[in-house]
């Protein structure tokens, strides 16, 4: 009886509403019925005559956000509402104060607004009734008082932060108002710089019309930019900043790209990105993706060279082999053929040239490269093209010593079996940096793995050639390589350059001392202790296999612990609206201890919310399913985060889903084997399989401690036959 009577009330819940200057109500809400008829009850008991104007909202800790028939799931026991003003009472209330009262008012009012603004069913309201058009024309408006622009920009981010209303709307006057607050920010408050900021930002990003991107390219200069980024002490308008930056480079043409390159090339804008956005004390989440965007944009440039073939009629290109001779081998330097090779070329002169190719080509064999006769077929191969050409070229000319130093040495010193070829090794080098620091792929929208060094200098990829090829030829020396070690060699180089650069070096020259510390004996041993913590027991006897198998549910035990735990401590997420992330904007999540309710809400980027603290809730037993990838629903179409994000899906209509787009591999695989786990599923991440490996391996080596040294055979022991009789005599 007890058990039906629980499941026919289960649609009632047992809540507190709150209304202001009055005592708070404990009633039952029935989920059943519409929520006007609630709202009608209290009214009559607060002895408020106009219910039309009022509606539920939840507690401080859900920002006060509105109950509606959508989301009123999400009230569960003991949740705290109050009764407030409706979002239509309220968002006519702000357009009478907005059309015929004081500045003040009008302040008061647009600070109010910028608050309301974050609430989905609020904005609806207000973009219905044409709030947004009043708010862009405040904008406009060159006569606004300096406060009043100040929170209508606020209210206008917070308003299309929702996704609701196309970018396309804007008009050339809101765009120019934009644009001057950039060109005069000292005369303007912080936060109408940011605004400003991400506003044109915003509009160079999702609008397709060709005539706004000129205008905010004609007229907001990198200088306006990189000012703002030097004087403002906001990191918010900073990283607005460079996000602006961004968008015109990511959406302009490839003249307008190489004109940006060359500008964050020269020292006085490197360093100011260097002393006010990287070397700071701490570089927020935000700042760092776009530092990253800025750095994979910047080395996108690359591309066309990494994916351009050698043409042996391309004059510059085999200029360049020829200089690489020359360098190397100075001994010629004075020879009449050379200095003709570089006077006007006529076809005289081609055919000398053609003639010095065969006549030298012992030495472009020296140089090692595979085809002594013609060594512009090494440079067909895409990647990495001719951009190989170009790196060591750089490296011939800027550190000449030194490379005249690597190439004497790759043959002079060895015998021929030892030889490291100097032009197969650097062409197969840019190649390995190319994929490393992945040149040609899109900026990944989660990822903020930027690298100081490379705004240090203006040849960033050039520099980090250099560095890596004296490095290869000395792990070359040290492996005592071959021509058939060549794939064993540059899989030390490329742990060499992963290590190193995961150390986020702050200059060239600390990341060559690193990498100088990292040599094939230390990669080595470090390799060694890695797969000595990772191996797994290789033993077939039968008896290690039936161990195995009786352990094996205690360590599937341990990790489901370890994940519930996991779930337990919490994880903090990034927002998404319709598949693209928010810029700082976050939530959190955590499990109970109890392990039966999932509370989740908003969060800022550094805090750690207590259970509390965080508004919503959904309980573990309303789980029906876990959604991972491409099935989840708030991903669908996008490639860059969709092997991070999973959804849970309930049976509680109200609340379809909740989705998640993890900050890494390891949180994606510790929250969905936590959810598997928690609705009896097997835990099936990569992660899981790692750690099942890995402790059983652990737990094998500790139970076969004492049998050390002894053979466990394949077969087990031989037993003996059955005596004749079992009548033992026991002498004392």
């Amino acid at each position: 009886m007890l058990r039906k009577s629980a499941t026919k009330d289960a649609h009632i819940v047992k809540i507190a509403v709150e209304f202001e200057g009055q005592i708070a109500q404990l009633i039952k809400l029935d989920q059943l019925q519409p929520l006007a008829g609630k709202i009608q009850e209290l009214c009559n008991n607060w002895n408020i005559t106009d219910p039309e104007n009022y509606a539920l909202q939840f507690g401080e800790q859900a920002n006060f956000k509105y109950v509606t028939e959508k989301n009123r799931g999400e009230i569960k026991n003991g949740s705290v509402l109050r009764l407030h003003l409706s979002p239509a009472k309220i968002t006519s209330d702000i357009l009478k104060t907005l059309h015929s009262q004081s500045s003040n008012e009008k302040i008061k009012c647009l600070q109010d607004l910028a608050h309301l603004s974050i609430d989905l069913t609020f904005v609806l309201e207000f973009i219905k009734e044409q709030g947004l058009g009043i708010i862009i024309s405040m904008i406009e408006n060159p006569k606004s008082d300096i406060q009043i622009l100040k929170y209508s920009l606020k209210s206008f981010v917070e308003l299309m932060e929702h996704g609701i209303v196309s970018w396309e709307i804007l008009e050339t006057t809101f765009i120019s108002r934009n644009i001057l607050i950039i060109q005069n920010f000292k005369d303007y408050p912080l936060e109408c710089i940011e605004c400003a900021l991400s506003n044109l930002e915003n509009i160079v990003q999702n609008s397709t019309i060709t005539k706004k991107y000129s205008l905010i390219e004609k007229d907001v200069t990198l200088e306006n930019i990189l000012r703002i980024i030097e004087l403002s002490d906001s990191s918010v308008a900073q990283q607005n900043a460079i996000a602006l930056v961004n968008a015109l480079f990511s959406k302009g043409d490839e003249t307008r790209k190489k004109q940006i390159a060359n500008a964050f090339s020269t020292e006085h804008f490197r360093s100011i990105i260097l002393k006010n956005s990287i070397n700071t004390s701490n570089v927020g989440t935000e700042m760092a993706h776009q530092l990253y965007v800025l750095q994979t944009l910047l080395l996108g440039l690359l591309e066309s060279r990494m994916r351009t073939m050698m043409n042996a009629t391309d004059h510059d290109s085999m200029e360049k082999i020829m200089d690489l001779r020359r360098i190397a081998f100075d001994e010629f330097s004075n020879d009449k053929k050379f200095n003709n090779l570089n006077s006007n070329q006529n076809q005289e002169d081609i055919s000398v040239r053609r003639g010095v190719l065969v006549n030298f080509s012992q030495y472009y064999k020296k140089l090692g490269f595979k085809s002594d006769i013609n060594p512009a077929q090494d440079f067909i191969e895409t990647p990495p093209g001719v951009l190989a050409l170009d790196c060591m070229i750089y490296f011939a000319k800027n550190y000449q010593k030194l490379y005249i130093k690597t190439v004497h040495e790759s043959y002079t010193f060895r015998s021929d079996e030892h030889e490291c070829p100097f032009g197969r090794t650097s062409i197969e080098l840019v190649k390995l940096l190319c994929d490393i620091l992945k040149i040609g792929e899109p900026p990944a929208e989660h990822s903020n793995k930027f690298h100081p060094m490379f705004f240090t200098h203006n040849h960033p990829f050039e520099e980090l050639y250099c560095k890596c090829i004296v490095v290869l030829n000395k792990t070359w020396k040290d492996m005592r390589a071959t021509p058939e070690d060549f794939h064993k060699v540059f899989s030390v180089v490329r742990e060499q350059i992963t290590r190193t650069l995961k150390t986020k070096p702050a200059n060239f020259e600390e990341f060559e001392k690193k990498i100088s510390e990292l040599n094939y004996q230390t990669i080595t041993a470090l390799k060694q202790q890695e797969r000595t913590s990772k191996e797994e027991c290789e033993s077939t006897a039968p008896s290690i296999i039936a161990l195995k198998e009786k352990i094996s549910p205690e360590i599937l035990d341990l990790i489901k612990q370890q994940r519930l735990n996991f779930l337990t401590a919490g994880s903090r997420f990034s927002k998404y609206t319709r598949g693209t992330r928010n810029k700082d904007k976050f939530w959190y999540a955590r499990l109970s201890s109890n392990q039966k309710i999932i509370h989740y809400g908003d969060c800022d980027e550094k805090s750690v919310p207590t259970i509390d603290e965080l508004a919503n809730k959904v309980a573990v037993t309303d789980i029906k399913q876990l959604l991972v990838g491409k099935e989840c629903p708030h991903m669908k179409g996008r490639k860059s985060v969709g092997n991070l994000c999973f959804s849970i899906v309930f049976d509680n209509m109200d609340l379809a889903t909740l989705d998640f787009v993890a900050p890494d591999e390891k949180t994606f695989s510790y929250w969905t084997d936590g959810i598997n786990a928690l609705i009896l599923q097997d835990m099936c991440s990569q992660e899981k399989n790692q750690d099942f490996k890995l402790l059983l391996s652990m737990e094998i080596k500790l139970r076969l401690l004492d049998c050390e040294g002894i053979d466990l055979s394949n077969d087990p022991p031989i037993t003996p036959e059955e005596p004749e009789n079992y009548d033992f005599c026991f002498e004392n």
